[in-house]
């Protein structure tokens, strides 16, 4: 009954956000901006910690380094699997629809080289922060993960009675974290009603039509939609895992994904999902979701991959096949290095195109059509995050 409730108050949240959108008094306005800002604040201020404390902590429990090894290799594994296959599918997609019309598969002398350096760089330089307070501040979840990996597997070297006081003391900082996270699903519909606010707001404002993106913009939702309904279902299928119940019990998860645009932010209530509607073993679900709200980025890979090969086309940069592979691996290894925060992949894509001395002219137009992309694309990372956890989870017991 509690659940339904829940399931009512946000089905209301949604409905009242598209009429307070479309009536678009500026006071109305003003609150949604202001409760949307909080609420993504409130949001930001705990994920930090939890990535820290969740991993952390979980590592201290851990009996031996070689469990959190055999973890680490299954989570990894899985992964780096979605996030290729979404790289994948994008390209099939962008070869068969061919958005920008240009002769494919034509070569075209650019520098593989500059931007494979550029794209590893700025991934290992992410991975270690100079500074542990800065990484913090930053927001930077890459470093901040690294860190909580390095101490945790130094926390494995030392004395027993040691690692039980720092195990006890972390653990319950984290229980304490977890607690406070309650208030965000209670808080939810009021999040919901501000962000469908902005959003129906923002839509009514840019409402023309640029039909020269239309299928540029089919084949990421397209990539999106068949990773997400198609490919993670049948891998749930595949290990004895019924992806309707899964998705049942993670829809509050997805839901906040939608409309946050941010899987860091999303993280305390995935939690939430996974041990309380799932049953996974909260051992697995504090090592595995912060790691793959880092590293499984399947709708950023996707949106990497068909946004840099479209307006490069466009200003008549053309690529070979074997250019078209290569973008399947920069695709995924800058996806991995994706901060997992709103805008992420549009960035990287700018960066990608900057680096190739393409014009970024279409990026101002793909621009308007980013929020909702942003917003499908992190529901399906999210999405994914839990199907590889709950994959993990199954294997284990």
């Amino acid at each position: 009954m509690k659940i339904i409730k829940s399931y009512l108050l946000i089905f209301i949240a949604i409905l009242l956000g598209i009429i307070t959108g479309f009536l678009h008094f500026e006071f109305i306005l003003k609150t949604a901006e202001t409760i949307a800002a909080l609420f993504m604040n409130f949001l930001k201020f705990i994920a930090s910690p939890i990535v820290f404390l969740a991993i952390f902590s979980t590592l201290l429990g851990m009996p031996s380094f070689g469990e959190m090894k055999t973890l680490g290799r299954k989570i990894f594994t899985y992964t780096i699997l979605t996030t290729v296959i979404a790289a994948t599918i994008a390209l099939i997609l962008y070869i068969i629809i061919n958005p920008s019309n240009n002769q494919i598969l034509s070569s075209f002398d650019w520098d593989h080289s500059q931007i494979e350096q550029n794209s590893y760089i700025s991934f290992f330089l992410n991975i270690v922060p100079s500074n542990v307070i800065k990484a913090f501040l930053e927001n930077n979840v890459i470093g901040i993960a690294f860190i909580s990996f390095f101490l945790g597997i130094a926390a494995l070297k030392i004395p027993e009675e040691n690692r039980l006081v720092l195990s006890n003391f972390f653990s319950s900082f984290f229980k304490l974290i977890l607690k406070a996270t309650e208030f965000i699903v209670l808080l939810m519909p009021l999040g919901i009603w501000a962000f469908i606010t902005l959003l129906v707001s923002e839509a009514r404002q840019n409402s023309n039509e640029f039909k020269n993106i239309i299928l540029y913009l089919s084949v990421i939702l397209g990539a999106n939609f068949l990773q997400g309904l198609v490919v993670i279902p049948l891998l749930l299928k595949s290990k004895g895992i019924s992806p309707l119940k899964t998705a049942k019990g993670s829809i509050r998860a997805l839901i906040l994904a939608f409309f946050s645009k941010s899987s860091n932010a999303t993280l305390p209530v995935t939690l939430h999902c996974a041990e309380k509607h799932l049953n996974i073993k909260p051992r697995l679900a504090n090592f595995s979701l912060p790691l793959c709200t880092v590293i499984n980025m399947n709708g950023c890979a996707a949106f990497i991959l068909t946004t840099v090969i479209f307006v490069s086309q466009m200003n008549g940069v053309l690529f070979n096949i074997w250019d078209y592979c290569l973008w399947i691996i920069l695709s995924t290894i800058a996806a991995i290095g994706n901060a997992g925060v709103p805008m992420g992949c549009f960035f990287l894509s700018s960066t990608f195109l900057v680096a190739m001395g393409v014009p970024l002219k279409i990026m101002g137009i793909i621009l308007p059509f980013y929020t909702f992309l942003d917003m499908v694309e992190t529901t399906l990372n999210v999405w994914s995050d839990i199907a590889v956890t709950a994959i993990i989870d199954k294997k284990l017991k």
